[in-house]
């Protein structure tokens, strides 16, 4: 019984290491074996249905499976959803492709900020300096950006200066005719010691044109007309039966002069993108933009008032607010702009 049981477990042994070198045996041999079958199988298929170019060509010039590989995997990595397209930074959030500025543009834009984001990255997506951002949004700080953060790209027309010896902000503020706390907030100086011959400094809205040239152009002018009469640009007046107190300046704006709390109304109908109701939101204070259907944007500030907010709708006519004193303003009026678009006024 004993060598009965040894024989039995000899051959149950020898059973196995004949199924293991089967299965070995079978692993390294199907996938030939599947390779010419399916390979004939589908060559059969091609030759059936495909045109002669396309039978011609090698596995080597068809491969059926392949990864699908990103074309720029580290560049698509980062807050805000940024993908990269043509060589064009994106955004797929609040800013979408097509909303992305190109540098120069004179179009205000809207940001929220998403996880990840930093204020170099949002700027260069824009195409505007950090710089611009701090200043047009009240920030003191890049690292003070937070992720749900509604950010204003308001594109700034200013000179570039080279300090020289004997200049102040003062000088240099009267020579372009800017403003010395926008030059230092502008430019993140904390006060006027910290400027230094050598540095070359942004003068925000600043023209090269003298201040004697800017005050002739802006003599007063009594506007008249309803809200109904609209101009041939299709804008009626913000302000009707106001004085204009400046001709065109800054990003293509004229003043308007009138009593503290003036009702101020939309120019054209459109969506409401911008309303600062507290600031100083680089110089305009209080102010609105409207979004309108043909592309073009209507600005309002310094206003004392917002009666609406972002996201709203308005229609022509419409008030909007009340005239003010905030911001860098030296009185009430209202400065208004239209971006896209001729100023009719």
């Amino acid at each position: 019984i004993k060598h009965t049981q040894e024989e039995v477990e000899g051959s149950g042994r020898s059973y196995r290491h004949q199924l293991t070198y089967i299965g070995m045996t079978a692993l390294i041999a199907v996938p030939f074996i599947s390779q010419a079958f399916w390979g004939s199988l589908f060559e059969d298929t091609q030759a059936s249905t495909q045109p002669a170019s396309l039978m011609a060509s090698s596995a080597a010039d068809m491969p059926l499976l392949t990864t699908n590989q990103h074309p720029a995997l580290a560049s698509a990595q980062g807050g805000g959803d940024l993908v990269v397209q043509d060589s064009a930074l994106l955004a797929s959030g609040i800013a979408s492709a097509n909303d992305v500025a190109p540098a120069g543009s004179s179009e205000i834009r809207v940001y929220t900020v998403r996880e990840g984001d930093s204020l170099s990255r949002v700027a260069e997506m824009f195409g505007v300096t950090t710089n611009t951002i701090l200043w047009a949004n009240d920030l003191p700080q890049a690292t003070q950006i937070q992720p749900d953060d509604v950010l204003v790209i308001l594109p700034v027309a200013g000179v570039q200066h080279k300090v020289k010896s004997g200049d102040t902000i003062s000088t240099i503020a009267a020579k372009y005719d800017g403003d010395a706390d926008e030059i230092l907030s502008y430019n993140q100086l904390a006060d006027a010691s910290e400027l230094n011959v050598g540095d070359e400094i942004i003068i925000p809205g600043g023209s090269v044109r003298s201040v004697q040239a800017r005050a002739a152009s802006a003599k007063p002018v009594k506007i008249s007309g309803s809200v109904a009469g609209a101009s041939s640009a299709g804008f009626v007046h913000p302000v009707p039966g106001a004085t204009r107190t400046q001709g065109i300046h800054g990003n293509n704006g004229v003043d308007f002069g009138a009593g503290h709390g003036t009702t101020i109304r939309a120019a054209a109908a459109g969506e409401v993108i911008v309303s600062k109701s507290s600031g100083w939101n680089g110089g305009y204070g209080q102010y609105v933009v409207i979004r309108h259907n043909n592309g073009s944007q209507t600005l309002y500030a310094h206003l004392s008032a917002n009666y609406i907010g972002v996201g709203a709708y308005v229609a022509q006519g419409e008030a909007i607010g009340a005239m003010g004193n905030t911001g860098r303003s030296t009185g009430t009026h209202l400065h208004f702009e239209v971006r896209g678009a001729r100023n009719p006024f």
